[in-house]
């Protein structure tokens, strides 16, 4: 019997974007099963907790089959191993985004050579989100992000909005 391929799709996921959830869609083409891992990262200053982050990831993929989302405080490679995984998923938007994602892969191959990381580009009309563009434009006028976020996104940002 063959063995199931499980690849990991880690983030920030600060806010998730709908060129996140494209990214995820386009490896479920590839993998028998996807685990988000959305990471604590405090360094990155983030707009909505932890906690948060990976509950509206929750609600995104809910409906969503051969999907499961867990928090990840450590390195990558070491949830991929104690998963079970074959590979990491990693976004690629642009040419600028290929030097660090370059050096990340070759970062991860040398903690462990047995998982690959698979590069992805989202859909065109993608290539130019991001989670620090959406924040950009939130700070000032979330509603105009709405094309870019799912529903449950607009909504926090509007209410985080309104309470400020």
């Amino acid at each position: 019997m063959r063995q199931e391929k499980i690849a990991i799709y880690p983030g920030t996921f600060d806010p998730i974007t709908l060129g996140h959830l494209d990214i995820l869609n386009r490896a479920l083409r590839m993998f028998d099963k996807v685990v988000v891992a959305v990471a604590a990262n405090p360094g990155k200053n983030p707009m909505f907790d932890f906690e948060t982050r990976t509950r509206v990831v929750e609600e995104c993929v809910a409906n969503i089959p051969r999907v499961s989302v867990v928090p990840m405080r450590g390195l990558t490679v070491d949830l991929a191993r104690q998963m079970g995984a074959v590979a990491l998923i990693r976004g690629l938007r642009a040419v600028s985004d290929f030097e660090f994602e370059f050096q990340l892969a070759q970062m991860n191959r040398h903690l462990d050579a047995d998982i690959e990381t698979v590069l992805l580009m989202p859909s065109p009309k993608y290539f130019y989100t991001s989670s620090t563009i959406i924040k950009q434009v939130s700070a000032y006028s979330p509603e105009r992000v709405k094309k870019f976020v799912p529903e449950n996104v607009l909504k926090l940002m509007l209410s985080q909005r309104q309470a400020e």
